[in-house]
């Protein structure tokens, strides 16, 4: 993943970043050859994913940075918004 956000939000301007976002949930599942992460935090209501090929350190209770933007998942014929991330770091 990319490690400076100024760069990615100057490329695409629908990018948010946030730092220090409090982790209440972290859950991985396999879909396949990938790992879904899915991260709840601290004042917010929607979920925060992001695949990666290997299993990502448990970050439940930690401080994170991200880097991620919104868009609307179809599940079972019902839409969600969920946070689609592109950059997270441990801050």
């Amino acid at each position: 993943m990319p490690s400076d956000p100024s760069k990615l939000l100057k490329k695409h301007n629908k990018l948010t970043h946030s730092d220090m976002f409090k982790v209440t949930s972290h859950v991985q599942r396999c879909d396949g050859d990938w790992i879904v992460n899915t991260i709840m935090v601290e004042g917010h209501e929607v979920p925060f994913k992001f695949k990666r090929k290997d299993e990502y350190k448990n970050v439940k209770g930690a401080r994170v940075n991200m880097t991620y933007y919104p868009v609307v998942e179809s599940i079972a014929g019902l839409e969600f918004e969920i946070m689609k991330v592109v950059r997270i770091k441990i801050a």
